[in-house]
C-alpha cells in the first residue's frame, strides 16, 4: 500500500502541507506546525495514541522543540504543568501520570556504552512512555520497534515534524484517527 502524495493533507492535518508515505514496512508522516499551540496539540495526540511501552526517538537541533513535545505529552498524561524539564544534565527524568513517562537525553553522552549503563532496556521494556532526545547519536541502543520523530526548525515558530513508525505496533497507529484529531483540534 502506498499512501504517498496525498495532496489534500493540509485539510486532513490542519497544520500545513503534509505527506504520508510507506516504504519497506515503515510508515512516515510529515507535517508542519506553525506555533507552540500546535506543538502542544500534537503532544496531546501522542498522549492519547501511543501504546503502553512506547519508545519515541526524538531528533532535532537545540531549540527544535523536543522537550516542549515531551512536556505536552506529559501534561496530557496528568503530569502537572511546569514539572517536565530537559534532562540534559541529569540524563533521565521520570514522571508519574496516568502512566509513567521516562525522558532520556543522550546529548552529553560520549558513546553507546555510556547510554547502555543508564539501563534504557529496562525502560524500553516497561509499560510507560519512553522518550529519548538526541536519539540519532546512538541508534544501535534503541529498540527495533519505535516511533521516530524528527523535528526541523524552519523559522521562529514553524517546525517540520517527520514521524517514522518502525515495527508493527507503531505502523498500526490509526492514521485516520490522527488526521481527524489534528483537523478538528487545530481549527484550520
Amino acid at each position: 500500500m502506498n499512501r504517498a502524495n496525498t495532496n489534500d493533507v493540509s485539510a486532513k492535518f490542519g497544520m500545513g502541507r503534509s505527506e504520508i508515505t510507506e516504504s519497506k514496512g515503515t510508515v512516515t508522516i510529515e507535517f508542519f506546525v506553525h506555533s507552540l499551540v500546535e506543538t502542544d496539540q500534537f503532544g496531546r495526540l501522542l498522549a492519547e495514541g501511543l501504546p503502553d511501552g512506547a519508545v519515541v526517538a526524538l531528533i532535532g537541533t537545540l531549540g527544535a522543540g523536543k522537550t516542549r513535545l515531551v512536556q505536552a505529552v506529559a501534561e496530557a498524561s496528568g503530569v502537572p504543568k511546569g514539572v517536565v524539564s530537559s534532562p540534559t544534565f541529569v540524563l533521565l527524568h521520570e514522571y508519574e501520570g496516568k502512566r509513567p513517562i521516562y525522558h532520556f537525553d543522550a546529548y552529553r553522552l560520549a558513546d553507546a556504552a555510556e547510554f547502555r549503563r543508564l539501563g534504557p532496556d529496562d525502560y524500553f521494556e516497561g509499560t510507560g512512555l519512553t522518550f529519548v532526545e538526541w536519539a540519532d547519536k546512538f541508534p544501535e541502543v534503541l529498540p527495533d520497534e519505535r516511533l521516530e520523530i524528527r523535528i526541523t526548525v524552519l523559522d521562529d515558530d514553524m517546525r517540520r515534524f517527520e514521524l517514522s513508525a518502525f515495527g508493527d505496533r507503531y505502523n498500526q497507529l490509526d492514521i485516520d484517527e490522527a488526521d481527524g484529531f489534528l483537523r478538528n483540534r487545530c481549527g484550520k
